[in-house]
Formats: C-alpha cells, sequence, structure tokens
C-alpha cells in the first residue's frame, strides 16, 4: 500500500477536516483527497459519504462550501471527497477545456489512448481509493455516496454497477444522459471512442 500523506488536518466540529495525498496505481499518478473525520471516528470506524464533485472541482470544493461537516459531526458520519480527475499527468490536451481532461474524468474508466493510461476514476472511486482509506483511517463498510453535475452522474454509476455496494445514493443535478449533452458527448467520445 503507497503511503499516506497528511497535506492538512483542521479542527472542525469536534472532527477534523484533513487532506490526503497518495499515489494511486490505478490511476498512475498521485492524488489527494479530502476527509472529514466525527469526532466518533476516535472511538472506531465510522459510516462514510463518498461525495463525488462536478466539472471543473477539485477534492476541496465540496468541503470548503457545502457546509455539511456540522451535520456529519452530529450524525457520526465520515464525509471523503476524492479529486474529479489525476492531476499531473499532462497529456496532450489534458488541460485544453473545461470539459475534458482535468477536472472532467466523469468517473468512468477510459478505453482509449491516451486517456486510458490515467483516466481509470471509475476503479478508482470504487476499489482503490476505498481501500486505501480504510487501510489507514477509521471507516467502517456502511457506506453511501452522492454528487452533483458530473458527480451525480459518477454516484448513479457506481451504485448501479455495484448492487449492495452502498446504502443510499444522492444525486443533484446528474448528467444523467451524457450521450445527449454536448459535456458528455465531448468526455465520451475521448474516454470511450
Amino acid at each position: 500500500m503507497p503511503a499516506l500523506e497528511k497535506l492538512a488536518s483542521q479542527h472542525c466540529f469536534g472532527g477534523l477536516q484533513e487532506r490526503y495525498r497518495q499515489r494511486s496505481e490505478v490511476l498512475d499518478c498521485q492524488m489527494e483527497y479530502g476527509v472529514f473525520l466525527p469526532p466518533a471516528a476516535k472511538h472506531g470506524p465510522v459510516p462514510v459519504l463518498w461525495w463525488l464533485s462536478g466539472l471543473t472541482c477539485t477534492d476541496e470544493n465540496f468541503s470548503q462550501k457545502a457546509g455539511a461537516q456540522r451535520l456529519a459531526a452530529e450524525l457520526g458520519m465520515a464525509i471523503i471527497c476524492p479529486d474529479t480527475s489525476p492531476r499531473g499527468t499532462d497529456l496532450p490536451g489534458e488541460h485544453d477545456s473545461y470539459d475534458l481532461g482535468s477536472g472532467a474524468g466523469f468517473y468512468i474508466n477510459a478505453t482509449q489512448q491516451p486517456w486510458s493510461a490515467h483516466y481509470r476514476m471509475y476503479d478508482y472511486v470504487t476499489r482503490e481509493l476505498p481501500q486505501q482509506v480504510r487501510s489507514h483511517l477509521p471507516i467502517g463498510e456502511q457506506q453511501s455516496v452522492s454528487g452533483h453535475s458530473m458527480g451525480g452522474h459518477g454516484a448513479l454509476i457506481c451504485t448501479l454497477k455495484n448492487p449492495g455496494m452502498y446504502q443510499s445514493v444522492s444525486a443533484f443535478a446528474p448528467i444523467c444522459h451524457p450521450a445527449d449533452c454536448p459535456w458528455g458527448v465531448k468526455a465520451f467520445t475521448a474516454y470511450l471512442g
């Protein structure tokens, strides 16, 4: 298991808002993610909400803007916010537009070059990241997933492709029909062919 580097830690509603960096073998790059640990995490594993952010976001948007930590602290629930795409891979065209490449991984596994070498966000958020997190932090098996826009799309596909993995799913203004919107057509054509 790759080493876990703590980038930041602040007290927040009796718990901790933290940020970590860890190498992803699936994505072949360093990845950063945010974690809110409620006060109950001091006593053992807690349930978790995986938050999948939308286009152009990073792992920090939700934790800085949503204000969900207060309620999560009261409920004894962790919140984990992965980044929305690999970073630092510098693929051709990766930084040219907001809706393809950096900040726009769509939580799918790319099958087309050059994207397929790094853009495997589905495997990262459903398999690798949960294993990494649980090996270092007091996160239990009870989990839910939620997201907004592109992240709502991610939450839906993660749940539909893995019956029973999540106790609940919530999607806020999700991209439900990516083949019928410019963002989806552009990204899915590039990533999937």
